[in-house]
């Protein structure tokens, strides 16, 4: 008999962007000094579980990586640290999740939390893939979507993305 955990337990701060087809997430098993390697096993199982593709790593590290490749979950990393150039990651990270999406894949993007900087990137790609007209919207519907607003590391992001 399977066990309660059997099916994995889902990511915190989980949130679809596009419905069954996009989601964001903290990184699975916690961040930083919380992160716990039973729990990101439980959280990969889990995303594997609900038929996910692909994960999107945007960690600055290769962290997780290997749990990944551990429990079959095919990943895909484009660091964007604190310092990263985004002009030079967003573009290809755009067009990597409009491919995968326009295959029928389905996604989980984290980054250590879900931070100011995942949604702006989400909302950057919602306006770069054309999915939403104008950089408010594309903040306002994250904001929507997370529960609380985007501050201004978020917004430039978006803003950036306009220009891609």
């Amino acid at each position: 008999m399977r066990g309660k955990w059997a099916a994995g337990i889902e990511p915190r701060n989980f949130c679809w962007v596009i419905k069954d087809r996009l989601a964001i997430s903290e990184r699975p098993g916690g961040y930083a000094r919380n992160h716990r390697k039973v729990r990101r096993q439980e959280e990969i199982i889990w995303l594997r579980e609900q038929g996910f593709s692909r994960i999107v790593s945007l960690l600055s590290s290769p962290h997780n990586l290997h749990a990944y490749d551990e429990l079959g979950m095919p990943w895909a990393h484009f660091p964007l640290g604190p310092h990263a150039d985004v002009q030079a990651v967003l573009p290809d990270l755009f067009a990597h999740l409009r491919d995968w999406l326009a295959e029928g894949q389905k996604l989980i993007v984290h980054q250590e939390e879900l931070s100011d900087r995942l949604m702006g990137v989400v909302g950057g790609y919602l306006l770069w893939a054309k999915a939403l007209p104008t950089p408010p919207q594309a903040i306002t519907i994250v904001e929507r979507i997370v529960g609380r607003q985007m501050g201004p590391p978020g917004r430039e992001l978006v803003a950036l993305s306009q220009n891609l």
